[in-house]
């Protein structure tokens, strides 16, 4: 039940909206990779970077993000719901992690300094697999210094995207990022696309049947009574 509320609350429309209906423009579909690309330096909460996400942490030492209960809880469901929507059934959802540590020390505005040798960058993926392969992945690569781990994958401009990868006929990529005027930074803008993604929802939900209620049990939300003019 935790698992369906956290997919909704916390996922922005990249990682299970927009594959499943991109994946209807595309034929022989081999893999769907929802992909979160950001320099967490922009993310205006000292705290959580440090002590959640654990940049600046000693390498030694595992951030509560990155363990495995944590990240099958917040992003296992947007994998399970893209397969239920397409009709695959996963054997299993994995996950893996990888990390690097900072070459030097940095300065980070707001945050102080971050320690060369502590972590600078992190790749994780949480895999939905079928016979042995992954097929259809959410992906974040994040770092604290645009430097770190450079054979990594970078947004195609800026400091932070989303970004939806179809490897099929044709291999697809749509990649958007979002500048919010409250919160400075593609990490504000990600933050405000989920928060209006939940309170355009609210007419849906109070609608809806009583209980738990998923992406799937929800029609398609649309932003109408937000128009401003």
């Amino acid at each position: 039940m935790r698992e369906v509320v956290q997919s909704f609350l916390s996922s922005p429309e990249s990682m299970d909206i927009m594959p499943i209906l991109v994946s209807g423009v595309a034929s022989g579909i081999e893999e769907i990779r929802m992909q979160e690309i950001f320099n967490y330096g922009l993310y205006d909460a000292p705290d959580v970077v440090r002590n959640v996400i654990g940049f600046g942490l000693s390498m030694d030492t595992l951030p509560r993000m990155l363990e495995e209960e944590a990240l099958k809880i917040v992003w296992a469901p947007m994998v399970a719901i893209v397969a239920e929507v397409l009709d695959v059934t996963l054997d299993s959802i994995e996950t893996h992690v990888e990390r690097v540590a900072l070459e030097r020390s940095i300065q980070v505005d707001g945050m102080g300094e971050f320690e060369a040798g502590t972590q600078g960058a992190f790749r994780f993926e949480v895999r939905g697999m079928v016979n042995g392969r992954a097929r259809i992945v959410v992906e974040h690569v994040t770092r604290i210094d645009d430097d770190c781990a450079p054979d990594w994958p970078y947004p195609p401009e800026g400091q932070g995207c989303h970004q939806l990868m179809i490897t099929g006929t044709p291999d697809l990529v749509v990649s958007y990022h979002g500048h919010d005027r409250i919160e400075p930074g593609p990490a504000g803008g990600g933050n405000a696309s989920a928060a209006n993604r939940i309170v355009n929802a609210i007419p849906a939900v109070c609608d809806g049947k009583a209980g738990i209620l998923s992406p799937l049990d929800l029609p398609p939300i649309h932003g109408g009574a937000q128009i401003n003019w």
